[in-house]
């Protein structure tokens, strides 16, 4: 694949210097790569923090086309209050598109689901911003970038981290710390399609991530999701469960799951990539479920296919050996390149360190907004 014309396509993406060799390939072509000897580990987002609003349609994979507030201008949250001026659940009810920041470190206690509308990043970058309580609500929106932030002790029944559903589209989640909800860390459902998450942490959870609603929501087969470069950190299922979606996962780490890794029920498509499966004391890493649409006569499970996988500690794959590859897309039917590296001890070691809310400056903001 390496061409003249995708190697400088693919230049923008810089190297990051890690105690590793370059893989033997990448889609949509590698980046000129110095001599194998060169310990680099290529990674993506090497640029987004060069200025503030550089995050805006920069996600791989199918959250790609996600702009936030990129013609909006700065919201600068001040207070930690739930509610009332400066505080972000103002900035986030807006209908304007807005560029949210912080000026202030914190919890904020949300007394129930902060509504996010249409052209919004809400941008951690700069500060350390904890939101607890209840979770961010993602309903009927478009182009919303949520991006460093931790949300923990959501409490309540079907209180999620991230809310997305029902019809929202171009997301992306990026660099966020995920744990202890009562219900899902991250749902995406109704027919909420086109997202990416990306860099984030999650822990001390049961039911993860789930894609796709029950089998009577037939419109979710038009989700498509891509989760890379995450650590699920010792969360016992749902890395993700998916019904009806297509979803690429590619160089995530999966540690120490509690029931299973990754499962595969109604007419999912799950294409695994290039992560790490690495074992607890259960063992086997993808589990299929059967149930029935709502507009068929008879129940289907999903379909993974799992290319350059490393299952360690004693893990296995659980593969179904029947119609491997029916029903399966790839991703390079909907986005032509994205950064993907072999599982290496490595790339294990960067995503253990490296996901969820980091100390990052806010970068200064150079874009002139526009109409």
């Amino acid at each position: 694949m390496g061409n003249a014309h995708a190697r400088t396509h693919r230049q923008h993406r810089n190297s990051v210097p890690y105690n590793t060799v370059p893989p033997p390939y990448k889609y949509g072509a590698p980046p000129p790569f110095p001599a194998p000897n060169s310990n680099m580990l290529s990674l993506p987002y090497a640029g987004v923090d060069s200025t503030l609003r550089a995050l805006a349609a920069q996600a791989e994979g199918f959250g790609r086309f996600a702009i936030g507030g990129l013609h909006g201008p700065l919201y600068r949250v001040t207070s930690l209050a739930d509610d009332g001026p400066g505080s972000l659940r103002d900035a986030c009810r807006r209908k304007e598109p807005l560029w949210i920041v912080f000026e202030v470190s914190g919890t904020i206690h949300l007394s129930s689901y902060l509504s996010v509308s249409s052209y919004k990043t809400v941008d951690g970058r700069g500060q350390r911003i904890k939101l607890t309580g209840k979770g961010l609500r993602l309903k009927e929106c478009e182009h919303v970038i949520i991006c460093n932030l931790e949300l923990e002790g959501g409490r309540g029944a079907d209180v999620d981290a991230i809310q997305i559903k029902p019809n929202s589209k171009h997301i992306w989640i990026d660099r966020c710390t995920l744990s202890d909800f009562d219900d899902g860390l991250i749902d995406i459902t109704r027919e909420s399609t086109d997202i990416t998450i990306s860099r984030c942490h999650f822990s001390q959870h049961d039911k993860t991530m789930l894609i796709g609603a029950d089998p009577s929501h037939v419109g979710d087969r038009c989700v498509r999701v891509t989760i890379h470069h995450c650590f699920f950190n010792g969360t016992r299922q749902r890395h993700p469960r998916v019904r009806f979606a297509k979803v690429h996962l590619y160089n995530n780490y999966t540690r120490n799951w509690g029931i299973y890794a990754v499962c595969a029920s109604v007419e999912s498509q799950i294409f695994s990539q290039h992560n790490i499966y690495e074992a607890g004391q259960k063992k086997v890493a993808f589990k299929y479920l059967s149930e029935k649409a709502a507009d068929k006569e008879v129940g289907a499970t999903g379909h993974i296919r799992s290319e350059g996988d490393l299952f360690i500690n004693g893990a296995q794959p659980g593969l179904m050996t029947e119609n491997v590859g029916c029903n399966m897309f790839h991703p390079s039917e909907y986005y032509p390149t994205w950064t993907v590296e072999p599982p290496t001890d490595d790339l294990k070691h960067v995503l253990h360190h490296c996901t969820g809310w980091q100390s990052v400056v806010r970068p200064a903001d150079q874009t002139v907004c526009t109409e």
